[in-house]
């Protein structure tokens, strides 16, 4: 079973890997060809890109937060076929991490709501920047 999830691991590496690269040169080709890369356009495509970090942060605690349950359910099933091979110690803290994370949406939910303004965060603005260079 762990060469199968080892296995399903590197597989999902190299595709994250090749989708990461593959947007990341046509992030380039577009910033090559819109000839501005000052400060101010180099910010607001950080703002713009950062937009998706939440929704992205849920998936993939959702998909970790399942899987460790899993693992952690099967973790306490082979203790109890076999108590004096698998300690239950190995399947609760499976079991509390894949719970946590879980739970780490909502708690991102709790946070923005609080912080922001209601549907977004905003962000201080900048006016100016000065170099003091003497």
């Amino acid at each position: 079973m762990i060469k199968v999830i080892r296995k399903k691991s590197l597989m999902f590496s190299a595709a994250l890997y090749v989708g990461v690269t593959s947007g990341a040169e046509d992030a380039l080709a577009a910033a090559a060809g819109a000839g501005s890369n000052d400060f101010s356009s180099i910010a607001s495509n950080i703002t713009t890109s950062i937009q998706d970090l939440p929704g992205l942060l849920t998936g993939v605690s959702y998909m970790i937060g399942i899987l460790l349950g899993v693992l952690g359910i099967l973790k306490i099933k082979d203790h109890v076929e076999s108590p004096s091979n698998t300690k239950i110690q190995e399947g609760a803290i499976r079991l509390a991490a894949g719970g946590g994370l879980f739970a780490l949406p909502i708690v991102f939910e709790a946070m923005r709501e609080t912080v922001g303004d209601g549907n977004n965060v905003t962000a201080a603005d900048l006016n100016r920047v000065d170099f003091a260079v003497q």
